[in-house]
């Protein structure tokens, strides 16, 4: 089963929610960065959120851009979606192996940190981006995100997110949920929607008893007359090219250039998104030098 979120909506207009599955996705971001465990699990729980996110936005050239700073072993977590939930990220120290926490689980809070922030880019092609940043709640993600909604979009929500990993370090399951409340809710919607989510058990769980994100919903909003607007697929996918890569050098302008040329004659750049390298030797440095000095 390919990767998928679906959205929906409660008849009334009191709460919409978004569902997914990102198995593969994650699995792929693992292929790219060969991640431990844990680093899988933190970086996989982001992309998730990340896809989710992604499909809130309305623009076809939007991205929503999300970035873990916690001062833990793992340094910067980051994930980036388009509005079509193409999801791409990296963590700064992939191999970290950390010990399970007290409940036997991948310590993914410790990993990533509380000494920091959760930092939300929304670029919808203004002049300036929209960055909300709050201090980071436990590190786990799902809590940060939670208050990141709550503070910073004032949307009252409830993150879920999980990834289940194998012990081939390969991705056994992973997805998520987000459910918000609208102005609409009245205080038995509310209540209502607390006792659901007391029900729920672990995301991870869940997916690996083969729940799927309809099944999620149904569980999440019962009691709720509701119907999904929309199923939209996601996947890992970075959009670096060489041409990206050549507007990057010719960015750090010509003295830069002149200094790689004089002292090297050649260099590399890799993606931090999926490891490809790109190689210019000093006649393409050259050509590059000589377009930025005109």
């Amino acid at each position: 089963m390919s990767d998928y979120i679906i959205r929906a909506v409660s008849d009334d207009g009191s709460v919409r929610a978004f569902a997914c599955l990102t198995k593969d996705t994650v699995n792929e971001a693992f292929r790219h960065h060969k991640t431990s465990p844990v680093a899988t699990a933190a970086l996989g729980r982001l992309l998730t959120a990340a896809s989710m996110m992604g499909a809130m936005l309305k623009g076809d050239k939007d991205t929503v851009s999300l970035q873990l700073t916690g001062g833990g072993p793992l340094g910067r977590v980051l994930a980036v979606s388009d509005c079509k939930s193409n999801v791409k990220g990296y963590v700064d120290y992939p191999v970290v192996d950390m010990p399970l926490n007290s409940r036997g689980k991948l310590d993914v809070g410790s990993a990533v940190g509380t000494d920091g922030f959760l930092t939300v880019i929304t670029d919808i092609g203004m002049k300036e981006p929209y960055i909300g940043k709050i201090p980071l709640v436990s590190g786990e993600i799902g809590d940060d995100l939670t208050k990141y909604f709550a503070v910073s979009e004032q949307v009252p929500s409830v993150v879920g997110l999980g990834v289940l990993v194998d012990k081939d370090y390969t991705v056994k399951t992973a997805g998520g949920f987000i459910i918000q409340v609208m102005p609409e809710a009245t205080d038995d919607d509310i209540t209502k929607l607390e006792t659901n989510l007391e029900a729920v058990k672990s995301v991870t769980a869940l997916l690996d008893e083969g729940k799927t994100p309809e099944d999620l919903l149904k569980m999440l909003l019962c009691g709720f007359e509701y119907h999904i607007t929309d199923t939209i697929d996601t996947r890992y996918h970075c959009n670096c090219s060489r041409e990206r890569v050549e507007r990057a050098l010719i960015s750090i302008g010509a003295e830069e250039l002149k200094k790689i040329i004089d002292e090297d004659g050649k260099t590399e750049l890799s993606c931090h998104f999926c490891s490809n390298k790109y190689e210019f030797d000093e006649k393409q440095l050259r050509e590059l030098y000589e377009e930025v000095a005109k």
